[in-house]
């Protein structure tokens, strides 16, 4: 696989590639010394307020024609506000057909003994390490990957919200999918296909993880997380040639590299995330995080777990591609924007109703009441 590694030197730019689906990439040799024009060129380091002004844009547009604000809620009417926010994970997972989910438990906020919910895990047959994450999050908040007991008992302390345990998935390789299908008719589209590679460094025998991560830019903004979190870590030294996964869990806010797989788009892609989505009641747009051994058992619906659903507000994340253009980010969310109006038209045909000002102002508090318990509960 091609590797975004971190050597004691910035990696150097080059067009050779030793996978055949993941496209080259390079930084200038001087970028990991200037954090601030990595994120000005990245623009998946932007603000959010910032980078979503024009997603904001199209959402207001596409209403103006529907004559409805809440038009995108029609776009999955199986989940919460059509997974704008507050949407639950575990809602959309039980929608899911069992043979592609991990093991998974949900752990309502008033479970906090921890001695009956390392029962509750053994009996599931779930092994250490397993994923924790809370029912409702974004952007990988309070995800963790929990080695032991002592580490789900110091997660179970700082959490007061239902949050999900689920089997940590060992497969290689990590791609997120975004799909549509049109209400009344039989089959779906793969729009977008992201392949992810997990932040790690490669080993020259002389350097720390630390200097290794200082040298390359994506993972030096990482660094001030991991003097917290993971400080025994930094001090380690890789044998050269070694590589060591820094970090698990694979969102482009922990460093995670977000690659541009739409060519593996082809007909059994279609097939196999139709077959899928027609079982997921209520439910016509977004994306698939997954895990799978490789592409070509993925084609075949073999060795593979869909981690988590995410509805409209799911970005078509091969977007996020560091070669991508902004322009061309720009284009493929009004597109996706559009696919939604689209299915909004059909569903209104159908006699399907968005949802009402007051069901959203409901959505919102209970939202907003949520993550600020979450992130009280987790400083602690």
């Amino acid at each position: 696989m091609h590797s975004f590694t971190s050597t004691a030197e910035p990696p150097k730019c080059t067009n050779a590639t030793s996978n055949y689906y993941l496209k080259p990439f390079c930084v200038p040799s001087n970028v990991g010394q200037r954090p601030f024009l990595f994120k000005l060129r990245n623009w998946e380091y932007w603000p959010i307020w910032l980078a979503n002004i024009p997603t904001v844009l199209f959402w207001l547009f596409f209403a103006l024609k529907a004559r409805n604000l809440f038009f995108f809620s029609t776009a999955n009417p199986g989940i919460e506000t059509g997974g704008v926010l507050g949407e639950s994970k575990i809602n959309i997972l039980r929608r899911i057909p069992e043979e592609y989910l991990p093991i998974t438990l949900f752990v309502t906020a008033d479970e906090g003994d921890p001695v009956q919910l390392l029962a509750r895990i053994a009996a599931a047959e779930l092994t250490f390490p397993i994923i924790a994450k809370p029912d409702v999050g974004e952007r990988g908040f309070m995800v963790e990957k929990l080695n032991d007991d002592t580490e789900f008992r110091q997660y179970l302390k700082r959490n007061r919200v239902a949050f999900l345990l689920q089997e940590f998935v060992a497969l290689p390789q990590e791609i997120s999918v975004m799909y549509y299908q049109m209400p009344g008719e039989t089959s779906g589209t793969v729009t977008s296909i992201c392949v992810k590679e997990m932040l790690h460094v490669i080993g020259n025998g002389t350097a720390t993880v630390e200097a290794l991560m200082a040298a390359y830019p994506r993972a030096s903004l990482q660094l001030d997380r991991f003097r917290r979190a993971k400080k025994d870590l930094l001090s380690i030294v890789p044998v050269a040639g070694e590589k060591l996964l820094l970090e698990p869990i694979g969102n482009h806010s922990r460093g995670t590299t977000f690659l541009n797989g739409n060519h593996l788009i082809d007909e059994e892609i279609n097939r196999l995330f139709t077959f899928v989505g027609r079982q997921i009641e209520g439910v016509f747009y977004g994306r698939f995080d997954i895990k799978c051994a490789s592409i070509e058992q993925l084609r075949k619906g073999e060795a593979l777990k869909i981690l988590e659903f995410n509805g409209v507000t799911a970005e078509p994340a091969h977007i996020y591609d560091p070669s991508y253009s902004i322009g061309a980010t720009y284009r493929d969310i009004y597109r996706h924007w559009r696919i939604i109006y689209q299915i909004y038209l059909r569903q209104k045909d159908l006699g399907v109703k968005a949802m009402t000002f007051g069901e959203a102002w409901r959505a919102i508090s209970d939202y907003r009441s949520y993550m600020q318990l979450a992130r009280e509960t987790n400083k602690h």
